[in-house]
């Protein structure tokens, strides 16, 4: 995906699911398109193949499972999101979490397939252990924040910072986004000011009342 970035995460919001979620995704499209900014979706998994084909902007899975593709029902095999051209995966979200074990692997599984891997994490000792296995992005998101209506970027820069700064040390090829109470375009210039290659989240626009409007802002932020 091209950085800078705004990754938008649908979760499983109701006001993201279904036809609201197709024409959610269609808005994140036109505001890529009209803002000229790299934004990337990840939509619901029940509608990952249909937004592949709808959108021209990237699209992630939420998560990936360490199953082969085959007798895995209900499982998510690494395969089988290749297999409708998405581009990449989210992995451990606090809201998913796995264990470090199982995100080294995934992360390789992933690059054999050549799906890109933001790896979300929630401090910097974790953000560190999970640099050093190679994903393409870490996403540090403070769980209390998430959801909030303060930015980690105004709650905690110095995280943000020294993510950052640690990454950068460990590898340096692996780039670093932040989330967790993103909803503001100075929330994203902060966020870019600090080091980062952009920005992950949700409610901010799946949630907003006018999420054409939200997304605009939050883009201004970068252009």
């Amino acid at each position: 995906m091209r950085t800078p970035v705004i990754v938008v995460n649908f979760k499983g919001y109701l006001e993201a699911s279904g036809e609201q979620g197709l024409s959610l995704a269609k808005i994140c499209e036109v505001v890529a398109m009209e803002s000229s900014t790299s934004i990337v979706i990840a939509p619901q998994m029940v509608d990952l193949s249909l937004m592949v084909k709808t959108v021209n902007i990237p699209v992630f899975a939420q998560h990936i499972d360490d199953v082969k593709a085959g007798s895995c029902t209900g499982h998510i095999p690494p395969e089988g999101v290749a297999a409708t051209g998405a581009s990449g995966t989210l992995l451990n979200h606090s809201e998913h979490r796995l264990k470090l074990a199982d995100i080294d692997v995934l992360i390789h599984r992933a690059s054999a397939l050549n799906l890109e891997t933001i790896v979300c994490t929630n401090n910097l000792a974790v953000t560190k252990a999970c640099a050093e296995l190679g994903p393409d992005y870490v996403a540090i998101e403070p769980p209390e924040l998430i959801g909030g209506d303060i930015s980690i970027t105004s709650a905690d820069p110095d995280i943000v910072k020294n993510a950052v700064k640690d990454v950068k040390a460990l590898n340096p090829d692996v780039g670093v986004l932040c989330g967790a109470g993103v909803k503001t375009s100075e929330d994203v210039k902060m966020a870019l000011e600090l080091g980062t290659v952009g920005v992950l989240l949700a409610s901010g626009v799946t949630k907003a009342k006018d999420p054409k409007d939200a997304l605009m802002e939050l883009a201004s932020g970068i252009n």
